[in-house]
């Protein structure tokens, strides 16, 4: 999208691997502010990392210039589960506390937190399980090896008739999980999930920033840029260089309350 929007620009891509992104976040201030380098960043992966004590950046070290989509937080089970509404999760996870387990990607992961945050919101104890990778994970839900996964939508979307959502973190239900609720509709301001964005050189200028924010709402507006997103089952999202500062300090609450619940920080 970027190579159709901006022809005569060449793109080049690094990848930095390590401390799942902390790594190159770390790094990410010695870059030239030149208005043209520009960084992968996740949520809430910037704010649990710092509070996990592992890396050597702090969240206010990373300068977001635009959050362009995420992926929404969905509760799943498998098909052949016995809990088929979100209603008959709450009570068995009620009736057995603990006994319920939870497939996700990681410790200290996007995951881990929207389990945290779901046995919190809703008054109940379930078992966190972490695994790798999503293909472990699914051969574990599927296989019954754990209860259901706290998971993203597009993995449910992915593993349709297979896997059953019982419920999402979107504003309004998915449309290729219709018979989802949404957690609002269940009671539960949570519109959540892994946000993903680009972030500057902290010593970019106003300037370099809002032109490189606006750049990136031009790309989530075209049509191709919607049905890729919808097809992969990210949510777009358009949180430019006006709205960041609001944006952040809310995400930075929610995630590190949540992180607290998980032990971190505590140091």
């Amino acid at each position: 999208m970027l190579k159709k929007r901006c022809p005569a620009i060449e793109t080049v891509i690094q990848y930095k691997p390590g401390a799942g992104g902390g790594l190159l976040w770390t790094q990410m201030n010695q870059l030239p502010a030149d208005g043209l380098n520009i960084v992968g960043i996740n949520l809430p992966h910037i704010v649990l990392q710092p509070l996990e004590g592992q890396v050597q950046y702090r969240t206010e070290d990373v300068t977001p210039v635009y959050w362009f989509h995420y992926t929404p937080d969905a509760l799943v089970v498998a098909e052949a589960s016995p809990i088929r509404s979100f209603q008959d999760f709450v009570a068995a996870a009620k009736a057995q506390p603990e006994k319920i387990t939870l497939g996700g990607s990681g410790l200290n992961s996007a995951n881990h937190a929207a389990h945290e945050r779901l046995n919190a919101a809703f008054g109940v104890k379930t078992t966190y399980v972490p695994f790798k990778g999503t293909g472990d994970m699914t051969t574990a839900v599927i296989g019954g090896h754990v209860s259901g996964a706290m998971s993203y939508t597009a993995f449910a979307v992915n593993n349709k008739g297979k896997v059953r959502a019982l419920a999402v973190a979107m504003d309004k239900r998915h449309p290729l999980l219709p018979d989802a609720p949404t957690f609002r509709e269940l009671g539960v301001d949570w519109v959540d999930g892994a946000f993903r964005g680009i972030g500057m050189p902290k010593a970019s200028t106003p300037e370099q920033k809002k032109r490189m924010s606006d750049l990136w709402a031009a790309l989530n507006a075209d049509p191709e840029m919607k049905e890729l997103a919808a097809r992969s089952g990210f949510e777009l999202v358009n949180v430019g260089v006006e709205r960041m500062d609001a944006f952040m300090k809310e995400r930075v609450k929610v995630y590190t309350d949540v992180g607290k619940r998980m032990g971190l920080g505590a140091k």
